[in-house]
């Protein structure tokens, strides 16, 4: 049995898929475990797995994020329980067809997961590490092209983006880290309940989650603030963020740009 511990580590979504090998690797590099998902039967499952192979005490609750009353009881776990130093926020769903296919209604469960339960469990996160003097939020969003799949899908995952740049720049100065992880496509039954199949895309597109989810962890240990499993060369992103950070100065002045003839107010 393991006799000493990094810490405990929150993981959401984490019954299967990338959310269960993201528990699985955080345990055997000392961490024990919360295992949050809606299936008490699978978190069982996972936990009873990860447990025989590490050694490591895992805690299973089964939690339903798109409900107020579960998203407040991983919140107050959060906030209250003083071994926790890692936060995986995963739980997430998609969609794949377009706007004038999609019900709206599941539209709005999709934000209440994948962006109010993300938000509520960082804001629950991030201060309690702030306050213990160490912390570490990984947000797992996805690849930077709204144009592919839902839109209301992509727009979720880049709030996951915007969300967490923006909390970098907060937490610099403090021992707090965040991590957001963007992946491409990837081989879970994210596809199956998002109502598409990984069948109509290239094998060479899509990644296995074990590989997915050790390169994201290589990331954070490079010390990645955005880290893309596949991305062959991380100067791509540097210049892409680089671009992004070109227009700011721009993007807030006074007077309209001369391209629209506007004239200048007297």
């Amino acid at each position: 049995m393991a006799n000493s511990t990094r810490g405990t580590a929150l993981v959401t979504g984490a019954s299967s898929g990338i959310g269960a090998i993201y528990a699985d690797r955080l345990a055997r590099r000392g961490f024990d475990l919360i295992l949050v998902a809606r299936s008490q039967v699978q978190l069982d499952g996972v936990a009873r797995e990860i447990s025989d192979a590490t050694g490591r005490s895992i805690q299973v609750v089964a939690a339903d994020l798109t409900k107020h009353d579960d998203v407040r009881r991983i919140e107050t776990l959060l906030q209250s329980d003083g071994e926790i130093t890692v936060l995986v926020n995963n739980a997430g769903v998609g969609a794949v067809a377009p706007l004038l296919q999609a019900n709206v209604d599941d539209m709005e469960t999709m934000i209440e997961l994948n962006v109010t339960a993300l938000t509520r469990l960082t804001y629950a996160a991030v201060p309690a590490f702030v306050a213990r003097g160490h912390g570490t939020v990984i947000n797992v969003g996805s690849a930077i092209a709204p144009e592919f799949l839902n839109g209301v899908y992509g727009g979720t995952k880049a709030f996951v983006l915007a969300f967490s740049l923006s909390l970098i720049k907060e937490l610099a100065d403090s021992n707090v880290r965040i991590q957001a992880v963007l992946p491409g496509a990837t081989a879970t039954n994210f596809w199956d309940v998002a109502g598409g199949s990984l069948d109509v895309l290239p094998s060479a597109m899509v990644m296995e989650p074990n590989e997915l989810v050790d390169a994201a962890l290589s990331g954070l240990d490079q010390g990645e603030l955005v880290t893309i499993p596949s991305l062959p060369d991380s100067a791509d992103w540097a210049a892409y963020e680089a671009a992004r950070r070109k227009l700011i100065p721009r993007i807030s002045l006074s007077v309209p740009a001369s391209r629209y003839g506007i004239p200048a107010a007297s």
